[in-house]
């Protein structure tokens, strides 16, 4: 029985490890995951923490989670590894010497064999034995091996994303951006011809975070490094510019920009599916917004469609992403921006 839940164990640990580093993408709809559930769990209450908290200790606090999630879910499977291996050699604990005498004698044998420390002070005499102590030290090593690669992959990734939501400030208006602000700018300093090749940037953006998100979900919640700046936010206001582009205004790269909202549509689709956060619906703007923003573009120089048909096709494709980006920035708690995520007032406390 002893050795049957150790061999659980250590499958359970080796099972997460190559869903988590080794298989290119996830496993939808699976409710079994050591490090899913660590996430799942740690992720609500260091939320719920950190949103009673003033916003720029909330900030640094919120940008703390991943990086130490990250060591604790490696911490957890060593230690699983270790107590699962121990257990199995408690099982056989007559065949070493000296005897392991208790459970946490063979536990501090596996772990010594799992790290490759060897001290030799415990020696298994039975082949059976020698087979689960070199196992231990074979997992050690690989365990060891992927831990290097996969933290390396994450922020390769992490760098990637964040070289086009950091240069976004300049064009969409600061942080967080807006896209009516990164129409405005360009039609304003009569850059609009850069318009294609930034949506085309964007719309690889899309595919490349899409894949990598989906394959290390930690990503998520890797903060940004500046104040007020979100991959999310970026991303809505990429996808609010591109749905002007193709309902609101004449002329402007319509066909780039239906390709970018495809791309961005998708990605927010499968990313809160696969984070089972809650699908919402509706454009979330408001017709005065909208007229607003018509009259920002108008006097940057744009030529604009008419309202009505304008308005009733921007509610239409909008709704197609806006209610599921909300549920990200929701889930996420990124800094509130303009047509982006929750508007509601963030609750925090006295500085």
């Amino acid at each position: 029985m002893i050795a049957a839940i150790g061999i659980v164990l250590v499958l359970v640990a080796l099972i997460d490890i190559f869903q988590t580093v080794i298989l290119p993408r996830p496993i939808i709809g699976s409710r079994v995951g050591l490090s899913r559930s660590i996430v799942g769990f740690t992720w609500r209450a260091w939320r719920w923490y950190c949103l009673r908290l003033a916003p720029s200790p909330r900030e640094r606090r919120l940008a703390l989670y991943a990086p130490s999630v990250l060591v604790l879910t490696l911490a957890i499977w060593v230690l699983v590894l270790m107590v699962g291996y121990g257990l199995v050699l408690y099982a056989l604990r007559d065949e070493a010497h000296p005897a392991l005498v208790d459970v946490w004698t063979a536990i501090y044998f596996a772990g010594t064999s799992l790290l490759t420390i060897g001290f030799g002070d415990v020696v298994v005499t039975s082949a059976l034995g020698r087979a689960v102590a070199v196992m231990a030290g074979a997992s050690g090593l690989v365990v060891v091996a992927l831990t290097i690669t996969f933290v390396f992959s994450l922020y390769a990734f992490f760098q990637r994303r964040e070289l086009l939501v950091t240069t976004l400030d300049q064009r969409a208006g600061g942080a967080p951006p807006s896209g009516v602000a990164l129409l405005e700018t360009h039609g304003t300093l009569g850059m609009t011809g850069d318009l294609a090749r930034i949506f085309a940037d964007w719309e690889i953006w899309a595919a490349e975070v899409l894949d990598s998100h989906l394959a290390y979900p930690l990503l998520g919640f890797f903060r940004s490094s500046h104040d007020n700046e979100s991959w999310v936010s970026a991303l809505g206001a990429m996808l609010d510019a591109a749905t002007l582009c193709e309902t609101t205004v004449e002329g402007v790269v319509a066909g780039q920009a239906a390709m970018l909202r495809r791309a961005g549509s998708h990605l927010v689709e499968d990313v809160t599916a696969y984070f089972r956060m809650d699908h919402e619906h509706g454009a979330g703007v408001e017709r005065v917004e909208f007229d607003a923003a018509r009259e920002r573009l108008r006097a940057a120089g744009y030529r604009l469609k008419d309202a009505e048909p304008a308005w009733r096709d921007f509610n239409s494709l909008r709704a197609q992403y806006a209610g599921d980006l909300n549920s990200m920035a929701r889930f996420w708690a990124v800094p509130p921006a303009q047509w982006i995520g929750d508007r509601s007032p963030m609750p925090h406390a006295p500085v």
